[in-house]
């Protein structure tokens, strides 16, 4: 695997979900695949999970670790060709990346949406810069329209966790004081369409996103409706999508908090967010501290997507 930047590139999801178990199993099985073999892990935001998971990732297959956070330590980057560059920024990326290239094997990247310019983001400029341009394998750490990572380590626990071969997996926006990127929801979107759950977005008028994304599921602006008979609620703020109003806050309807009223229509659903949350905003203390609350368990499951990601890019240097 030369690049993992969506689901389409982690190939069949069952064999997927299978090798991610056997790993979880034995995280250590295949220490020696990356001895001498180098992960540099790019930071342009900020990181909790994604940092120490892909990190551990690494050590389990026996890797070195290099992380850099951009603008923390290191130069200020320019990203886009043609700017003038007498400002703060002294180096540009494009001679950066091949540079980051001589010192590694494979690349992970995180560089979210900017909200200044929707197509810059949605071509995700970022990281096919690093594609195009360092010569070694490049994973993403979340962009500015996906988080594949996260997106693989949901769909391992909603495999762990189902009672019924076709549950109802459903995703609520929810409120939250500042403009988050939809690329954990596009990105949950994306992967849960390449199943053959039972799936439903459901959020208020004005916050649709890509249609690229929300594909075959179903749309519902009734939460309560969305929720009626769910196995799954997967809980996630993200910033209007459309025209003038990309990146803007339409509402913060507290409402849409997930809380005991709307989990009480629900098949006893779990509940699951990609962390960290807004208690209160996204959800009440009730219903992340429950019983039904796998929030845990599924950041957890970082490690073992990041590990099967990992694994299949250095076999790929073979």
């Amino acid at each position: 695997m030369k690049q993992f930047t969506n689901v389409h590139d982690i190939g069949d999801l069952r064999k997927a979900v299978e090798e991610s178990f056997e790993i979880k199993n034995d995280r250590f099985k295949y220490v020696e695949l990356g001895r001498n073999k180098t992960l540099m892990m790019i930071f342009f935001n900020s990181s909790l999970r994604t940092r120490l998971s892909t990190q551990k990732a690494a050590t389990n297959l026996g890797m070195n670790v290099i992380v850099l956070d951009i603008n923390q330590g290191a130069w200020k980057l320019e990203t886009e060709r043609g700017v003038i560059m007498d400002g703060d920024k002294p180096e540009h990326i494009r001679e950066a990346i091949p540079v980051m290239g001589c010192y590694c094997d494979i690349i992970g990247v995180r560089a979210f949406a900017r909200f200044e310019d929707r197509d810059f983001d949605y071509q995700e400029t970022i990281i096919n810069q690093f594609i195009e341009l360092s010569g070694r394998p490049v994973f993403s750490m979340e962009a500015a329209t996906r988080h594949p990572l996260q997106s693989f380590a949901d769909l391992i626990t909603i495999e762990e966790y189902k009672k019924t071969a076709r549950p109802k997996v459903v995703m609520t926006w929810a409120p939250h004081p500042r403009p988050l990127p939809q690329a954990v929801p596009n990105s949950f979107a994306e992967w849960m369409n390449e199943t053959d759950y039972d799936f439903v977005i459901t959020h208020p008028e004005g916050y649709e996103l890509d249609p690229a994304f929300v594909g075959k599921a179903k749309v519902e602006y009734d939460q309560m409706k969305a929720f009626e008979g769910a196995d799954f609620i997967y809980a996630k703020n993200w910033a209007a999508y459309s025209g003038e109003n990309y990146g803007k806050i339409l509402s913060k309807d507290r409402d849409w908090t997930v809380s005991d009223r709307q989990m009480a229509v629900t098949n006893n659903a779990y509940f699951m967010h990609c962390l960290p949350v807004r208690r209160n905003m996204i959800v009440t203390d009730e219903v992340i501290e429950g019983p039904q609350s796998i929030v845990i368990p599924e950041a957890a499951n970082r490690e073992i997507s990041a590990t099967v990601v990992l694994k299949r890019m250095l076999e790929g240097l073979k």
